[in-house]
């Protein structure tokens, strides 16, 4: 089971690993290095492999000081889809991430670590 550990500015820990970059995490695997068509700004076409997954809910971690952008319009594309989506700052995002992986639902998280 995926846990984390800790975060803060451009690191998390995760079952004990650290990473320093950008990430989507799993129930049972991380994709590392998630990059994203525009930074600070997030499009449908970043989760790509979140919609092959068919979350029941997306928690996306809009860094440290949340300045990464979720637009209104693609929250309600995704629920159109069935997925609940959660938007927090990174570190609230990893409470809320570890709260449903412990009630055993299929969450995703996409998490972006630094501002």
């Amino acid at each position: 089971m995926m846990q984390i550990e800790s975060y803060r500015f451009g690191e998390i820990i995760i079952n004990g690993k650290t990473y320093t970059q950008d990430l989507i995490i799993f129930p049972e695997r991380i994709r590392t290095n998630w990059w994203r068509k525009e930074g600070h700004r997030l499009h449908l076409e970043d989760l790509t492999e979140v919609l092959e997954y068919k979350p029941e809910i997306l928690i996306v971690g809009t860094g440290y000081d949340g300045l990464m952008k979720v637009p209104r319009e693609l929250i309600e594309t995704l629920e159109k889809k069935g997925i609940k989506v959660i938007v927090k700052k990174t570190k609230d995002a990893c409470n809320e991430f570890n709260k449903y992986i412990k009630e055993k639902r299929k969450v995703v998280a996409a998490f972006h670590l630094t501002c």
